[in-house]
């Protein structure tokens, strides 16, 4: 009996795993076709962006919804729902016929992908023991990076070869594959009550959104994601304009932050169960510190090399500071409400996928294109972060961890 538990969570994981990296790639595939769509339809800048931020404006709305959608109706049903719907959407990006069209498809495919983060990382909480939940939820993050560095590799030759639609056809015909593979490898899909007879408990969702302990993750998960999302969407530019760096000849360091990320994410649940046991706190304080420092040092820096050194540095403590609040946040919540909670956690990350690249833009533009205040912004968000860590209260954090070790005994 124990050999088939054992079982199941480490398949559990592998098909999340792999699903976050389809997830990732063909939340991509935007950014990578966006000029050969722009050539199609005959898009100037303006109109590229908006349709670039389109999928995050409703991803983020949907973090919250979407949590409250897994304690409803079950993680695995909820999961199932949204590869179906971004598949789906995926497929019919390919179709688009306008930027009308495009829109609206963008919209609907961030409202599918927008249920699947707070879900699978519910059904992570659910089927991994109290134990091993940390660790798991922390590896579980690394696949976001993963597929950040695997998209250009799958994408980019196929919109070459075969062009953006066919990209697109592709990505969601292996979703619609997946979500059978899901399916059968996991059944039951429908979230089963323990005893027939016994009425099913109420989920207490106030209680999430005014437990104000689940609003100080929020705010690290914010400040640390405007970090990743300010870099991701501007350092191609910077290094472009500011440094006059050809991305091709340098197309091997690309990939060294979101490395160095996963590395970290991976990393964080195992430091926080075997070295920081009861001084959570510590760890993810202590790394969003050097977060700030690294982040001051390619703030200040003037040669391309330390730069770079900086930013894979920055990258590394951030994502062990990023992934140890959700792994410490799976040790706080109960089962019934864990979606709910950690959609608004989510929210704040993807809330942050919004507004970072704008509020840079603006930046860059109010002073004269001088990139000096952007980094300035980032190291600002990632000093909040640490301020906002220190606000922990160990014996809240210990109230709350009780509470879920009796849950689950």
């Amino acid at each position: 009996m124990e050999k088939s538990y054992q079982k199941k969570p480490k398949l559990v994981f592998g098909l999340l795993y792999f699903a976050f990296i389809i997830c990732f790639i063909d939340r991509s595939a935007i950014n990578i076709a966006l000029s050969y769509i722009g050539n199609d339809f005959h898009l100037d800048a303006t109109q590229l962006g908006v349709v670039s931020s389109a999928f995050f404006f409703s991803y983020a709305l949907m973090q919250i919804p979407g949590g409250w959608l897994a304690d409803k109706f079950g993680s695995k049903l909820t999961v199932l729902v949204a590869i179906l719907m971004w598949s789906i959407f995926t497929v019919l990006t390919g179709f688009a016929w306008s930027l009308a069209s495009l829109l609206v498809i963008r919209i609907l495919f961030g409202i599918g992908e927008g249920a699947f983060p707070s879900a699978s990382l519910k059904e992570i909480a659910e089927e991994f023991p109290f134990t091993q939940r940390s660790e798991a939820t922390s590896a579980i993050i690394s696949s976001n990076y993963a597929g950040s560095a695997i998209a250009p590799l799958i994408i980019a030759p196929v919109i070459a070869a075969l062009g953006w639609r066919v990209a697109f056809h592709l990505m969601g015909i292996i979703g619609l594959i997946f979500v059978l593979i899901y399916y059968f490898a996991l059944r039951p899909i429908k979230q089963r009550q323990s005893n027939a007879n016994e009425p099913k408990k109420k989920i207490n969702w106030k209680r999430s959104l005014t437990n104000p302990v689940v609003w100080q993750f929020f705010l690290v998960v914010l400040g640390l994601s405007v970090i990743t999302k300010g870099l991701d969407s501007w350092m191609p530019t910077y290094l472009l304009r500011v440094r006059q760096i050809n991305l091709a000849g340098i197309a091997w360091l690309v990939p060294l932050p979101s490395i160095s990320a996963g590395v970290a994410a991976i990393l964080s649940g195992y430091l926080m169960v075997h070295f920081f046991k009861n001084r959570e706190k510590w760890l993810i304080a202590f790394s969003c510190l050097l977060a700030t420092i690294f982040m001051f040092g390619m703030y200040k820096s003037t040669s391309l090399s330390y730069v770079i050194v900086f930013e894979i540095l920055t990258y590394f403590f951030k994502g062990l500071a990023f992934s140890g609040c959700f792994a410490l946040f799976a040790q706080l919540v109960t089962g019934e409400a864990y979606g709910s909670a950690i959609g608004i956690v989510n929210f704040g990350g993807q809330l942050a996928g919004f507004v970072a690249p704008i509020i840079i833009g603006v930046l860059i533009e109010y002073f004269n294109n001088s990139y000096s205040a952007a980094f300035l912004f980032l190291v600002v968000c990632a000093a909040f972060s640490f301020i906002v860590s220190l606000t922990f209260n160990a014996k809240e954090l210990r109230d709350n961890q009780q509470r879920v070790i009796d849950e689950n005994n």
